[in-house]
């Protein structure tokens, strides 16, 4: 057998960022490949954290990205198969940080959308972008058909 590839999946804390990961463990589970959850933050539009209304001038969003990163692996897995996951906390855009960490690996998987305001799209501006741009295959994961989940 070839040398195995990583599984890239992007999580978030949203519904199909977790069902994106569920997926990407049982495919790891397939073929022998590792997995990296990725996770990304970036300072808010209006600059440095003291400068937004109702944000406290402690505010640390890496933090907050790592802590959202390790309790959905935890949540969604169990904290023994969670410490088996390869976690990946990265400042930037999420599509940009995604793409970067796909780099040599041999699948990225997304959930079809995160947290946006825009519901009724068929996939969000993340999920298009890497969809484009990713230097491997990708794997974008939809919620159950009629379900009524996202």
């Amino acid at each position: 057998m070839a040398d195995a590839g990583r599984i890239v999946v992007g999580v978030d804390g949203s519904a199909p960022s977790i069902r994106a990961l569920r997926w990407a463990v049982r495919q790891s589970e397939l073929t022998g490949d590792p997995v990296e959850a990725v996770i990304s933050w970036e300072y808010p539009a209006a600059g440095w954290a003291s400068m937004v209304p109702g944000v406290s001038p402690d505010f640390d969003p890496e933090a907050l990205a790592t802590q959202i990163l390790a309790d959905s692996l935890k949540e969604t897995l169990g904290p023994e198969r969670a410490a088996a996951i390869t976690q990946k906390v990265m400042i930037g855009n999420a599509a940009q940080a995604l793409i970067e960490q796909a780099d040599g690996a041999s699948l990225l998987v997304v959930g079809h959308r995160g947290y946006s305001g825009f519901k009724a799209t068929l996939l969000g501006s993340v999920g298009l972008h890497v969809t484009q741009h990713a230097p491997c295959s990708v794997v974008v994961v939809r919620g159950e058909p009629d379900s009524g989940t996202d």
